[in-house]
């Protein structure tokens, strides 16, 4: 079953988080994820949204998505996000 990881972030640090990014495709494409949505302007629709950035990524399984963020390739990356963001991240579970 597919899942869905949903991620809000407030980027602080743009330099750092640019060097997250030039890695992130690479590494991303190996664990048969899908991007979905990146946006830096979505329509608020109910409640605050106060992040920088709303990321929409799917993947095939639960186990594609726990091997790509546990992956050594993933963390050498996630250093540049970690210290350029605040990040709040959610895994929902397909239909």
């Amino acid at each position: 079953m597919s899942v869905y990881i949903i991620s809000q972030i407030t980027i602080h640090n743009r330099e750092e988080y640019n060097k997250y990014a030039e890695g992130f495709m690479d590494v991303f494409t190996q664990f048969d994820g899908k991007m979905l949505s990146v946006d830096e302007d979505p329509r608020v629709l109910l409640g605050e949204w106060n992040a920088t950035r709303s990321v929409l990524i799917e993947f095939p399984d639960e186990d594609a998505a726990m091997a790509w963020m546990k992956s050594d390739a993933y963390k050498k990356i996630a250093k540049h996000r970690d210290a350029g963001t605040t990040i709040n991240s959610i895994l929902a579970q397909g239909l």
